[in-house]
């Protein structure tokens, strides 16, 4: 006679049969860890949303004193020097660098300002000879007279209709260009009122970065000495993993304006521009701006050419823009996805998501999101939440 094996309980859930007591309870335990979890997830996170506007300087002073660590070690080591002064010549080279780059683009726009306005009046003038010859075209005012023409054989209701609908169209754009007006003057204010605030904040978060720099390894034994030893060595790798990406996020942008730039100079080289050195390199840092990008400069430049009756400098304009921008768009997920380490699709995924959900900032958002959760699945952290929630442990 053969004997059967007796049913395990996970036999008995896999075929639906009634469960033990004993399993039910387990079930339980596992639901209750799981809300657990849950709940600690939503209290983080309403946690930094609420606690970050508060204390945004010195998040900012600690990703500063994680990326100047390396420079200010080897200065310690190799001179011998304190560490307070490594760490004041790593920041005083840093602002230098950033705050001469800063003074080289401001005063290159600058004096291409004042070269454009210079012309202004020249331009001004063949727009508006542009214009006036436009409309004293024996083609156009036949084709006023034809339409006047039309309008006069209509009926009384036509014509109240064609009135009405040309008097709303009127009020509608009347009304969008006073949006646009109020929107572009709104946002000018609240940029000049923030300026104080954005050089509070940028003190505080240099200062924040010095002190934290200078005090970089005893802050961080204070911070091991509060979490459990597990927590440290997933830690290790999560922080490992987010400084490279951020390294890489920021070799990936100075490589998408390198490439932009070298673009926007050789074609506007070939198309014997002027100043197409300059135009390229403010084209290559303006293509950091989310949606507008290189169109802030290409498509009000293109609108004025056509005007101006330069047809041929105004197609070759729309078709380098065009060029920008489709391989941008080609090669950004590629670029950024090897330089921070992230599959090329999910770096796709991530931008549109979080276009869709947060708008221009989810193009920032979305990637830093996708590169947190890889940086948490790589040091195993979502398999000890399971292994928690599964098991206990």
């Amino acid at each position: 006679m053969i004997k059967r094996k007796k049913p395990s309980e996970d036999d008995l859930f896999k075929e639906g049969t009634v469960l033990t007591p004993e399993t039910w309870l387990t079930r339980l335990f596992q639901a209750l860890r799981l809300t657990w979890v849950l709940i600690c997830i939503i209290g983080i996170y309403y946690a930094v949303t609420k606690i970050t506007p508060l204390i945004y300087p010195f998040i900012f002073s600690l990703i500063i004193a994680i990326f100047i660590n390396r420079p200010v070690n080897n200065l310690s080591h190799r001179l011998r020097f304190p560490r307070w002064i490594s760490v004041t010549v790593v920041l005083s080279l840093l602002l230098l660098i950033v705050f001469g780059l800063v003074t080289l683009l401001v005063n290159t726009v600058i004096d291409e300002i004042g070269k454009f306005l210079t012309k202004l009046p020249d331009i001004t003038a063949d727009v508006t000879r542009y214009l006036q010859s436009m409309f004293s075209n024996d083609y156009w005012t036949n084709l006023f007279d034809r339409i006047q023409f039309f309008y006069t054989q209509l009926d009384l209701n036509s014509k109240i209709q064609i009135d009405s609908n040309l008097s709303e169209a009127l009020h509608k754009a009347g009304e969008t260009f006073q949006s646009a007006v109020i929107t572009l003057f709104t946002g000018l204010n609240t940029f000049l009122l923030s300026l104080p605030n954005f050089g509070t904040a940028l003190v505080i978060a240099l200062l924040g970065a010095f002190f934290i720099s200078k005090d970089f390894y005893l802050w961080e034994t204070r911070m091991r000495r509060v979490l459990p030893r597990g927590v440290n060595t997933r830690m290790n790798h999560v922080i490992d993993d987010l400084r490279k990406a951020l390294v890489g996020f920021l070799k990936a942008q100075l490589t998408l304006v390198s490439i932009t730039a070298a673009i926007v100079i050789v074609g506007l080289l070939v198309l014997k521009v002027e100043y197409a050195v300059t135009i390229g390199l403010i084209s290559g840092v303006v293509d950091l701006l989310p949606y507008l990008g290189t169109g802030t400069i290409f498509v009000p430049w293109i609108i004025f050419m056509f005007f101006k009756g330069q047809y041929g400098l105004a197609i070759g304009l729309s078709i380098l823009y065009a060029i920008v921008v489709v391989f941008r768009q080609i090669i950004e997920p590629k670029v950024v996805a090897e330089n921070v380490g992230l599959d090329p699709l999910l770096t796709l995924v991530s931008l549109f998501v979080g276009l869709k959900l947060f708008g221009i900032f989810g193009l920032i958002i979305g990637p830093v999101s996708l590169v947190i959760i890889n940086a948490l699945v790589k040091a195993n952290v979502l398999e000890d939440i399971w292994s928690y929630v599964d098991k206990g442990k």
